[in-house]
């Protein structure tokens, strides 16, 4: 009867929303719309076993560079990328336990290091000092299942995976890693989706490991989004309940919560399943995406999915996505309703209504008459991730953008949209909201549209969970037109004894850091991924990220993942209260070009504290000026100029670039 009665409620409240759309967005914007999660997911059945030329290291480190250069060294291997999500997927890639100083990175095998090795098996990769050094290629799931079809059944796919620790303890024989899969049994859908593979693994003795399949019944299981293990324990995998025995999705307007608890005489979770109802409009098919979260008691969770139910205003007509938020006190054994999240509108979240678009972008957006800030139609990009604070409260990395021209589509031209914390202080009552930096691109193609990824934004919290830290991947090089050749991007808040999140500024006052700036992760970090919980020793919150960058920027091709050691944000990096600053950055920093000397092309790194408007001059060495370029107005954090050699001879040169009205001068040499 209740699923009945909210649906009829959607209907109704869907109906009465079909106003018609008040504000007119220019031509020729920018946009994109929802990847759904199609079985185009899978690879292909044999992969290259060539591996081409990987995308060359950047061979140069800048002496003035603004950012601590990463260590990055190289650690397991894979038959091919199908590994790390797909489309804004798994989050749980790596995982860090403080209290072990233990990091872990689960993935599927084969690749250089287990040559002939099956994709359909899994294992990890292990540090036990912190992220130092490791132990790869752990395999502790075999898959065997070969009932004469294209794949093994028990073949796995996109893992999410964690440790679980019981309280107190800082001995690995008493600890495990916990995974949990999608399968290719076969029970949702011909040779695809439809069968679990999970179990456990001892982290002091991997050959005690369990292994367990389940398939789909009514319940039609595909491939979870959401992991998370609770401080007390148990194990939460929820995933998107959808029918694909037709061949296409038939959405089943449910959420399916997996909840593992430990049995200690089996040595290994036992799960349950049960449904939320979760109705979304008819238009986007299912939700976008769906996390999870708990708190330190264990008790208070959340469950977070990119929607929308019809339960919000539909500012100026125009629909968008926005988070809709599952809430438990009792550890999961109940859920609340689901609860929007106005984000446009004069109920609109003050951070976004206000904070998102300057007076000069809007101008660039909207034909005449321009809307008013409350008429601005806002949206959700397709994936995010969460996390809860000390105090039990919910924070939602999500990037967030305007509507485009079509419903539940978001304007993605650079610089405006970006990369939010959306948070409450209340317990879900009322939300704030925090712009962690402008984006220059959402969507990466690898190599074409069938395998996509977005922004990838990813929560880590300080194992007090005071402090919450959101990465996301964006590409600043100027001239791409993709999020192919991603950095990592980074920025951290910090609970304070005002009850004000302090913000980090070392990537610029109102910028996020760019991690893999001048490493050999520069441009390269496809797929990065982020641990939930950062480590934390000498005054550093070190967070262990990973990244797998792509043989020819072709997913099918073996894959060598990378770990990023010594990325760290320190106390004093935070040095913003509120809104007011309280450490002097830089107005602007302008990098000595790379490489240099040069030929072809070279690039000019330039880290903007505020906005500001940027142009390039160059200038031989007789004081002629032999090239111009203006940027116009560029928000706040990194971008990447190209200078080509082009009608450059031999010889030394001058490039000033300017800043406002601050120019910086350097030289460098064209061969």
């Amino acid at each position: 009867m209740k699923k009945i009665v909210l649906l009829t409620l959607v209907l109704g409240i869907s109906l009465l929303a079909t106003a018609q759309r008040s504000v007119q967005l220019k031509n020729n914007l920018r946009q994109h719309g929802a990847v759904e999660k199609m079985m185009v997911g899978i690879e292909p059945l044999k992969s290259s076993s060539v591996v081409h030329a990987q995308q060359a290291d950047i061979p140069f480190l800048p002496a003035d560079r603004n950012t601590n250069v990463v260590s990055i060294i190289d650690i397991g291997t894979s038959a091919n990328a199908y590994s790390y999500g797909y489309a804004g997927g798994q989050k749980a890639i790596v995982w860090a336990d403080p209290n072990l100083n233990v990091v872990t990175n689960f993935h599927r095998m084969g690749g250089a290091l287990d040559a002939g090795g099956y994709s359909g098996d899994l294992g990890y990769d292990i540090s036990t000092d912190g992220g130092n050094t490791f132990t790869n290629m752990v395999e502790i799931y075999i898959a065997e299942n070969n009932a004469g079809g294209q794949y093994f059944t028990d073949a796995a796919r996109y893992p999410n995976h964690g440790i679980y620790n019981p309280a107190g303890n800082t001995d690995l024989a008493n600890s495990w890693l916990v995974y949990h899969a999608p399968n290719l049994d076969g029970s949702n859908a011909v040779d695809s989706w439809g069968g679990y593979s999970y179990g456990v693994a001892n982290l002091n003795d991997p050959s005690n490991r369990t292994k367990n399949l389940q398939s789909s019944g009514e319940v039609k299981q595909y491939i979870p989004d959401a992991f998370d293990i609770t401080n007390t324990g148990e194990v939460f995998v929820v995933d998107v309940n959808q029918d694909w025995g037709s061949g296409s999705l038939v959405y089943l307007n449910s959420l399916i919560v997996n909840k593992g608890t430990w049995d200690e005489t089996a040595e290994d979770f036992v799960y349950t399943q049960e449904l939320l109802d979760a109705f979304v409009d008819a238009e986007i098919v299912r939700p976008a995406h769906v996390s999870v979260a708990f708190g330190p008691d264990g008790l208070t969770g959340y469950i977070s999915m990119i929607g929308n139910d019809g339960s919000m205003e539909d500012v100026s007509g125009v629909k968008g996505f926005y988070p809709l938020i599952y809430k438990t006190t009792d550890g999961g054994a109940t859920w609340s309703d689901p609860m929007g999240i106005q984000l446009g509108g004069v109920n609109g979240i003050n951070g976004i209504v206000n904070g998102l678009l300057t007076d000069e972008q809007i101008a660039e957006l909207y034909e005449e008459p321009l809307p008013s800030r409350e008429e601005i139609p806002y949206t959700t990009a397709f994936d995010h991730d969460i996390a809860v604070d000390a105090n039990g409260n919910l924070h939602i990395g999500v990037v967030v953008g305007v509507v485009g021209s079509e419903n539940y589509t978001i304007v993605s031209a650079s610089n405006f949209f970006a990369a939010y914390d959306i948070y409450t202080t209340d317990g879900g009552t009322t939300w704030e909201a925090q712009k962690l930096g402008a984006i220059r691109q959402l969507r990466g193609s690898f190599p074409d549209d069938t395998y996509t990824e977005d922004n990838r934004i990813q929560i880590s919290t300080s194992f007090d969970r005071r402090a919450v830290f959101v990465s996301w991947l964006d590409t600043d090089l100027e001239e791409q037109e993709d999020n192919s050749r991603p950095n990592i991007f980074s920025r951290g808040l910090k609970l304070n004894d005002w009850g004000y999140w302090d913000l980090t500024c070392s990537g610029g006052a109102d910028a996020a850091t760019n991690v893999t700036l001048f490493s050999v992760g520069m441009w390269n970090a496809t797929f990065g991924s982020v641990a939930s919980y950062a480590l934390y020793s000498d005054g550093k919150y070190t967070i262990p990220m990973t990244y797998q960058p792509l043989v020819d920027n072709n997913p099918i091709n073996p894959v060598q993942y990378k770990y990023i050691k010594d990325f760290f944000f320190t106390d004093a990096d935070f040095c913003i209260v509120g809104t007011e600053e309280i450490k002097d950055v830089a107005a602007a920093q302008v990098s000595q070009n790379f490489p240099n000397p040069f030929t072809g092309e070279t690039y000019v790194n330039v880290q903007l504290a505020s906005g500001s408007n940027v142009g390039v001059q160059v200038y031989n060495i007789t004081g002629q000026k032999v090239y111009e370029h203006s940027y116009g107005y560029q928000p706040a954090g990194s971008f990447t100029m190209t200078l080509k050699s082009d009608n450059m001879p031999t010889g030394v040169y001058f490039y000033t670039v300017k800043v406002g009205e601050e120019k910086i001068t350097r030289k460098m040499i064209v061969n």
